[in-house]
């Protein structure tokens, strides 16, 4: 259940709403990711009914600067990663937050509970060296996936992503998503060429082409 197999789903918790809606799902997807960041309101209630989940989850606190709410220290996103460890299959940390969340990815490993290394970059995709630099660099931190999300708003750089998932030797170990106008394109793409992990919004997407969870069971191979 903890170790993603080609193109599986993660359905994004978001608000208390889609906790509870989660929770009532009769036909979940692989993965539920708790966006504690986003939760913050809501963290006692949801931690006391977070076994109700019939799909392990995949928890995150993000940054401010790559799309994170309520605009969070890092004091307080180490708090709510290590509230929530014990009910995680996975972590996801961003790369620039490796250092201050040091501690959350020690204790993760310690209890054997797998670990992403994440870059977000909603201003647009990288050129082709420098998304290989940034999976080198997330690499080099040992975790089990690296997952980079770039926003596609350009014919050009949905071709920059989808040649780096396809020729990157590093992209066998790393989950790629677009964001933007051209965002749902990729992700649909990206599903049907056998990405690891396809997020998924429950019912309203949070940003630009998320898809929906019958719309990716759609895609898959």
């Amino acid at each position: 259940m903890t170790k993603p197999r080609a193109a599986q789903i993660v359905g994004v918790i978001f608000s208390r709403a889609d906790f509870d809606r989660a929770i009532r799902m009769r036909h979940p997807p692989d993965f539920f990711e708790l966006r504690l960041d986003s939760l913050a309101g809501n963290i006692e209630s949801i931690r006391k009914r977070v076994g109700k989940l019939r799909a392990a989850a995949i928890i995150t606190a993000r940054h401010p600067h790559e799309g994170g709410a309520k605009n969070l220290s890092a004091r307080n996103r180490r708090e709510l990663f290590l509230a929530f460890l014990p009910h995680a299959a996975w972590v996801d940390i961003e790369l620039r937050s490796a250092r201050a969340l040091a501690p959350v990815l020690r204790a993760a490993r310690a209890e054997n509970i797998r670990v992403i290394i994440s870059f977000h970059d909603f201003r647009g995709t990288p050129s082709a060296a420098r998304l290989d630099q940034i999976a080198r660099k997330a690499q080099s931190l040992g975790p089990n996936l690296v997952k980079i999300a770039t926003r596609t708003d350009t014919p050009k750089e949905l071709k920059r992503l989808l040649d780096f998932f396809d020729q990157s030797p590093r992209a066998r170990n790393v989950v790629v998503m677009g964001i933007g106008k051209l965002g749902r394109k990729s992700r649909l793409e990206l599903a049907r060429r056998g990405c690891a992990l396809n997020y998924a919004h429950l019912k309203t997407a949070r940003v630009a082409g998320q898809l929906s969870i019958p719309e990716l069971r759609r895609a898959l191979p």
